[in-house]
């Protein structure tokens, strides 16, 4: 695969989205990989198109819970293996992972959990977190090429979000949160928008109900992570802060 073109995006809704161009947007960037967060939806629920989008081989994950969680990654070509889990039962029923292995390196699509709603969710967000670092650390030390992509829900750095003194005690910017990320980058994962934009002002989530879209008060909390063995192949990593239709905005990764 020359020159591949990978985009990630929480579409709050693949529904919602559907009634907003969706499958234009797809036709129109035809990325060769799209890996989606927070689908919101059940198989019954979904037209043909939606579930098989005209050129790709579309992958799901549903969860238990109707109209919760839920992701998927369509790909161009076939993947050689498939996984809906990181090998941690206790977080496989939401809905929140699809490994996919292709030629030259595996994607790692997430919705990381939300942990504003309480202090047990909080905790398994926390756990969640670790146990997901902990599936990825032998694969890397292995020498895989790894990306991981998806809506992590934590800002990393005061750059990242519009306010951040006023967020600090708030899940999202907990240093408890962020100090995951700090251990993340440590054992040598490269945040890939930063690695070529080092602006502030650069978000992927807005609050809805303020219209904060419009006043850029926003949030990076979308990232894509790659393997430091995947850099010499990385071209570019940017935000798609013009395409609407969800509170998050979808970021892109280009490889070659």
């Amino acid at each position: 695969m020359n020159g591949i073109k990978i985009i990630c995006w929480n579409v709050n809704g693949i529904r919602a989205v559907a009634r907003k161009g969706f499958l234009e947007w797809i036709g129109k960037e035809s990325p060769d990989i799209l890996c989606l967060q927070e689908t919101k939806a059940s198989p019954e629920q979904l037209t043909h198109d939606l579930l098989e989008p005209p050129g790709y081989l579309a992958y799901w994950n549903y969860p238990e819970r109707k109209g919760y969680s839920g992701v998927a990654t369509l790909t161009k070509e076939k993947p050689f293996d498939v996984q809906n889990s990181f090998g941690a039962p206790a977080f496989d029923t939401e809905g929140r992972v699809i490994i996919t292995k292709h030629p030259g390196f595996t994607i790692c699509n997430v919705y990381f959990p939300n942990g504003k709603q309480s202090a047990e969710r909080l905790k398994y967000k926390l756990d969640f977190y670790e146990a997901f670092l902990n599936f990825l650390e032998p694969l890397r030390l292995k020498g895989e090429k790894l990306i991981i992509c998806g809506d992590v829900n934590t800002a990393h750095k005061e750059i990242d979000l519009a306010r951040p003194k006023e967020n600090e005690k708030i899940s999202g910017f907990l240093p408890i949160e962020r100090a995951w990320l700090d251990k993340l980058v440590a054992n040598g994962y490269i945040d890939a928008f930063r690695h070529f934009n080092k602006e502030p002002g650069q978000y992927t989530w807005w609050d809805m109900k303020s219209r904060a879209r419009e006043r850029n008060v926003g949030w990076r909390i979308d990232y894509f992570f790659i393997t430091e063995n995947l850099l010499s192949q990385m071209d570019k990593a940017f935000i798609m802060r013009e395409v609407t239709g969800s509170d998050h905005c979808p970021i892109a990764l280009m490889l070659h």
